[in-house]
Order: structure tokens, then sequence, then C-alpha cells
């Protein structure tokens, strides 16, 4: 894991994500790159008028400054740290320095379940998931040391699901954390009998050419079963794959995927199929 984002906005989620950025990034001398989007529009930019010209100016130095400030923090020394200010919007300017810089991971603040505040209003938060290439650790508490013992995963194991899991099984074994695997079973449309079950997802293993345990968890939805499975097995991340532009597939119908970042006291990964 060389390479880690941060997408900030000087709040305190923010610095929260950092620290946790921080934690991982020593355990793998990783560099972390700091992010600050203004997200001015490119009239701000093009305007021949001076005056918005200087002022845009003025934005992009004061984010600078602040940076300095921010990012003098004890936790950060010893790691190297790249700050870039970027003036577009959250998800492309997020999306565009990941492949640039080959990254590995993103780290991001939330306020929990009164949903993504600050940086991260409205449809940014989603369409940054939604569109990043590779993993993204949203977090919402302060974790000291962060260290990963029990990485849950879940899914409905279908084989589409395939690449997720490979991402999700490699970061586990970075971070040295048991791989829990789970199917969350519903009633109603999407029930399967336990016979039903198994065979699919034996299926999926077998096509994954590993040889892991998968608990099923019966729970009214998919949601409240994740969340509930997670804190019985005291877990340290809990892992979703997601769709990315076409949204949650359909394990996570609707908004689960959000919900459970937001509802969840841990951690939560999500990785783009």
């Amino acid at each position: 894991m060389k390479t880690i984002i941060v997408p900030v906005d000087f709040s305190e989620p923010s610095e929260i994500a950092l620290k946790t950025a921080a934690s991982i990034a020593k355990k793998f001398d990783s560099e972390i790159i700091v992010l600050h989007m203004l997200e001015l529009s490119d009239s701000w930019m093009t305007t021949n008028e001076d005056v918005l010209q200087q002022q845009a100016v003025f934005l992009i130095k004061l984010a600078e400054s602040r940076f300095r400030e921010f990012l003098d923090k004890p936790y950060l020394k010893g790691i190297k740290v790249t700050p870039i200010v970027k003036r577009y919007k959250v998800y492309s300017e997020v999306k565009l320095i990941s492949e640039k810089h080959n990254a590995d991971l993103i780290v991001m603040g939330s306020h929990g379940t009164e949903g993504f505040k600050g940086l991260f209003v409205g449809s940014n938060a989603e369409k940054m998931v939604r569109n990043a290439q590779i993993p993204v650790l949203v977090i919402k508490d302060e974790i000291v040391d962060f260290e990963v013992k029990r990485f849950v995963f879940a899914c409905d194991f279908e084989l589409e699901n395939l690449p997720a899991f490979h991402k999700a099984k490699a970061i586990a074994d970075k971070l040295a954390a048991e791989l829990i695997l789970v199917n969350v079973n519903t009633p109603g449309d999407n029930f399967l009998s336990t016979k039903d079950a198994f065979k699919k997802i034996n299926n999926f293993l077998h096509e994954a050419k590993v040889s892991l345990e998968v608990e099923i968890f019966n729970d009214y939805t998919v949601e409240r079963g994740i969340l509930a499975f997670g804190e019985s097995r005291n877990a340290d991340i809990i892992g979703l794959p997601t769709h990315g532009r076409k949204g949650i597939n359909r394990f996570f119908m609707g908004s689960i995927g959000e919900d459970v970042a937001n509802h969840a006291k841990t951690p939560v990964m999500t990785f783009k199929l």
C-alpha cells in the first residue's frame, strides 16, 4: 500500500480521516496525498475580469496557508505528505489524482448518522465512492492506533462480486487481518434455503480459488444484518462491494451501502466492481 489519498476540508472529520491514514501509512511506509478541492466553477478561472481571477487566486493561496497549519501535526512526522489544492469537484479530482499517483486507498471522513456533510455534501460523496477505482475507507470516529484484526466482507456471492472480494482479501492480507465472509439472508423474494445459499457460496469460493468459511446471517433487512453481524464479530472494518455509476449492486439495493456507511460505528470500506 504505497499511496493513500485523503480528501480534506479542514474539518474535524477530515482530521480523523488523516489520523487514520497516518496510522495505516506508518505500517506500510506509505505516502499520503492530502487533497483539498475548492470546487470553483470554470468561470472563476477563465473569466477576463481581473477581480474574479484575483479572488480565485486568493482562495487557492488561502487553502495552501491552511494546509501548513493543518499538516503540522506530530502524528504525521516521518510520513511523506504531499498537499494538493484543486479547483474542481471532489469525485473527479480524486479519481484523476488516484490514477496519476497509482494510489491504493482513499480515506474520507464522515459525520455518521447525519450523513456526509461539509466537503462531502449531497451527491459529491456518493459520486466519489462510485467513481473511485480503488477502495474507499469511510471513517467517522477517531481511532488512536488503527489496527485491523477482523475484516468483515459482506456480499451476495454472485460471481460479479469476485473482483471486489479479491481486493478486500488483498487488503486484509496486507493488514494481517482475519477475513470474515458473510451472506445476509432476508425474508421475501431474495430468500434462499440453506442448501441453495451454500450452493451459490461454494461456487463463488471455487471460482475465487480460496478455501474460507462463509457465515449465513438471517435478518429482516440486509443493512440491519450487516450492522448486527459486524457488531457481533467485533469487526474493525466492514467491506461492501459497489457497482460505481450503476449504483449499489442487486444485493445492496437502494441506499443500503450508504446507510451502512452512515450508521455503522465501524469504519466501512467500499470496493467498486
